[in-house]
């Protein structure tokens, strides 16, 4: 059976965290387990610099530690290919081919950038790079053929704008690209893991993650600092669930065995948003049991992630060679877009000159 190419990364801004790891690192680290994927994934150190060009200091201080992340999480560079998105050249060219197929308006209409660039107050002083990144992540994609995409689900109008970059390049130059499909968890709270303060998304600008390198003491320090429900006063108070982000990690990590393990007097999360929403529950008590949760992911996590900070030479080598392999593979397929294009003008004599014509 021939394996479906998968790809997909992360800008080295900082260390990864709890939201990347439910939102996209469990999924990749699942499919490259099943041998039903190819996966390629990288580090995008040009979309980083996009909104850091004046720090490439923190990018590059940044990349081994996202590199770091992925071996600790089972990314295995035997399964999958792990590259950096600075050393495939190949990138910039098939960008160029693409900004002439989208126009300036449709840019600034695409949902996800409208709302990073108000985040950032960047308005009419946006970076071009920054502006044109789905033009970019469409030359990340289809550089490798690739057919999935694992990613949250504020990446689904960049997808959305990539999959129009293809079909206008093959509607023009023939059959050349393939088409994109983006792969979200199925647990909703996944998708978007609010941060601890409350706030909608868990951000490192905003300072409010669980990174995935934490220590055991500063994962407790931060789930007992928690936002809950500020009327939930005194134990014997109903509490509200909903709004409660200590339930909402809950639902994004806790199962029926941690129950078991932690919390015997419960069945499985229902019952205990159940006595919550009636009172008589604490707030201390739940955040202890996601405490013990968390670290029973987090745990091994922290100790592969203690054995490669001793292993340096093998991520080194890891990204060397992965971005030697994935190199060959964008090669292939810029030489592929050239020819669609009818640029490879030395290519058996194609540059031509008809006098008749002129």
């Amino acid at each position: 059976m021939e394996k479906k190419i998968m790809l997909t990364g992360d800008r080295p801004t900082g260390k990864l965290h709890l939201g990347h790891y439910v939102g996209s690192l469990k999924n990749r680290v699942e499919m490259q387990n099943s041998g039903k994927y190819k996966p390629y994934i990288f580090i995008s150190d040009l979309q980083a610099l996009t909104d850091n060009a004046r720090d490439p200091e923190k990018i590059r201080k940044s990349l081994i530690e996202v590199a770091l992340d992925y071996l600790s999480v089972g990314i295995d560079p035997e399964k999958s290919v792990v590259f950096v998105q600075s050393q495939i050249p190949e990138l910039a060219e098939l960008t160029m081919y693409y900004m002439n197929l989208v126009s300036l308006g449709r840019l600034k209409r695409n949902p996800t950038i409208k709302t990073e660039m108000k985040d950032k107050g960047y308005d009419n002083n946006v970076p071009v790079g920054f502006l044109t990144y789905p033009i970019s992540q469409a030359a990340d994609i289809t550089a490798f053929d690739a057919e999935i995409v694992p990613g949250g689900v504020d990446q689904e109008p960049i997808i959305e704008q990539d999959r129009e970059i293809v079909r206008a390049f093959n509607s023009i130059y023939g059959d050349t690209l393939v088409e994109p499909k983006l792969i979200v968890p199925e647990n909703k709270i996944c998708q978007r893991l609010p941060g601890i303060d409350g706030k909608s998304k868990m951000s490192k600008s905003l300072n409010n993650c669980i990174y995935l390198s934490d220590s055991k003491e500063v994962v407790k320090q931060k789930v007992m600092s928690m936002y809950t429900d500020p009327n939930h006063i005194r134990v014997e108070d109903p509490g509200d669930v909903k709004n409660n982000v200590v339930f909402k990690y809950l639902e994004a990590f806790a199962t029926d065995e941690h129950f078991v393990k932690y919390l015997p007097e419960y069945k499985n999360l229902d019952e205990l948003k159940k006595h919550y929403q009636k009172g008589g529950l604490g707030d201390v008590k739940i955040k202890k049991f996601l405490i013990n949760v968390l670290e029973e992911i987090l745990e091994p996590i922290r100790e592969k992630r203690h054995y490669y900070e001793e292993h340096l030479d093998f991520v080194y080598d890891m990204l060397e060679k992965g971005s030697r392999e994935a190199r060959k593979k964008a090669q292939e397929v810029l030489h592929r877009v050239r020819k669609a294009i009818g640029v490879e003008y030395f290519e058996n004599k194609n540059l031509k000159y008809n006098r008749d014509e002129n």
